[in-house]
């Protein structure tokens, strides 16, 4: 199985490869931005720890991932390929590998963060908290209830420890409202979407893994630009999540050489959980909650979409994956299945299981590109001028 793992079709391989070095061409940018205005000779020292930290993190990620491959199947821990009609199975949960890696590297950061170790330390118990979840969910199969419930109580360290502002500013009126303890249920409800959100994708390869990384890759561009060129902006909050979301990209990077097409292990519920919390949570603590639902656009219209069948209102079958033609191995729409990937595909026609995980990864890239569109230009038309794109000195 270890062979079978490493000797991928090389252009499989390349694929994979060409996502991560698109993905790393941001993540490289926004590194040296930071560099480039760091100007204290520890904050440069921390920053050069975390680099390498998420470098070894993908390493890591990349070379543990075949080693516990075949325990996940001689655990019974495995699924089929729906959409290539074959019945070998494929490991799954190995969600659980990036997802350990990463809760490693991260609790290495906690001594740096001095007066905010209480918001640091809860959001890690609640990155692993969920990460439990999502295995819980692997091996028993939980109902959605419970699911949805426990991922609720995932939010409470997180909410509890949480010191930020839960003042909004009203767009034109720029009138201040301080909500109090409605602001932290809604930053629960987000929280549990996003959990929720990335895990409806699943059945195409490399898709909640390269949507994941995408989003991440806004995250940290978004931070970036908040920190040097905002000046109202709360620097802890974006280094904060800075700190968080880099290894995230590191170790989803690692994890997507071997969820892309054509996948070799399934990512499970537990990756699933993993990086919609950790978007979440970064999102929260680094106080750009509604920039977050920007970037997860296409989410909310999976969401959308879904609404009757997630009720019950129409009938929600267990896999709404579109339909296999096995004579042309081409993916079809299927008109009950009521989520994006069949409404897109009516616009495409049929694609390869390939085609439509590109497909998606772009329009989430596109998404991301209309949220910074929406938060950097139309945004200033609706607060006040300290907002606008002013470095800070």
């Amino acid at each position: 199985q270890n062979k079978k793992m490493k000797n991928r079709n090389s252009w499989t391989a390349e694929d994979a490869i060409k996502f991560i070095v698109i993905s790393a061409i941001p993540v490289a940018l926004s590194m040296i931005t930071v560099w480039l205005h760091t100007e204290k000779a520890d904050e440069m020292i921390h920053l050069a720890f975390l680099v390498v930290m998420s470098i070894g993190g993908y390493f890591a990620t990349v070379s543990l991932i075949p080693s516990m491959a075949p325990l996940c199947l001689e655990a019974g821990l495995s699924g089929k390929d729906i959409n290539k009609g074959s019945d070998t199975p494929i490991p799954e949960s190995l969600g659980l590998v990036p997802a350990m890696i990463y809760m490693v590297i991260v609790t290495l950061f906690n001594p740096l963060f001095g007066g905010r170790v209480p918001e640091y330390n809860a959001a890690l118990t609640s990155i692993a908290f969920i990460v439990l979840l999502g295995f819980a969910d692997d091996v028993f199969n939980l109902r959605w209830r419970v699911k949805i419930n426990c991922s609720f109580l995932a939010t409470v360290p997180l909410l509890v420890a949480y010191g930020g502002s839960t003042t909004i500013i009203v767009p034109i009126t720029q009138q201040a409202i301080n909500l109090g303890l409605l602001y932290l249920v809604v930053m629960a409800f987000l929280a549990v979407f996003c959990i929720n959100s990335i895990n409806i994708h699943a059945g195409v390869n490399g898709l909640e893994v390269g949507q994941s990384l995408v989003i991440g890759v806004a995250v940290l561009i978004h931070n970036v630009l908040q920190l040097f060129y905002f000046k109202e902006t709360d620097p802890h909050a974006a280094t904060l999540s800075i700190f968080l979301i880099l290894p995230f990209i590191a170790v989803s990077s690692g994890l997507l050489y071997f969820n892309f097409y054509p996948s070799k292990v399934f990512v499970g519920d537990t990756y699933t959980y993993f990086a919609g919390m950790t978007l979440a949570v970064v999102g929260i603590l680094g106080h750009f909650s509604k920039t977050l639902m920007l970037f997860f656009i296409p989410e909310f219209l999976n969401f959308f979409l879904s609404i009757p069948q997630l009720l019950g209102i129409v009938h929600c079958p267990r896999h709404r994956l579109p339909r296999l033609d096995r004579k042309t191995m081409l993916l079809h729409p299927v008109d009950s299945h009521w989520n994006l990937i069949n409404v897109w595909m009516r616009f495409t026609g049929p694609l390869t299981e390939r085609q439509l995980s590109i497909h998606m990864c772009v329009f989430q890239a596109f998404c991301c590109a209309f949220g910074f569109f929406v938060r950097y230009y139309v945004s200033t038309f609706f607060y006040d001028s300290s907002r606008h794109f002013v470095p800070v000195q």
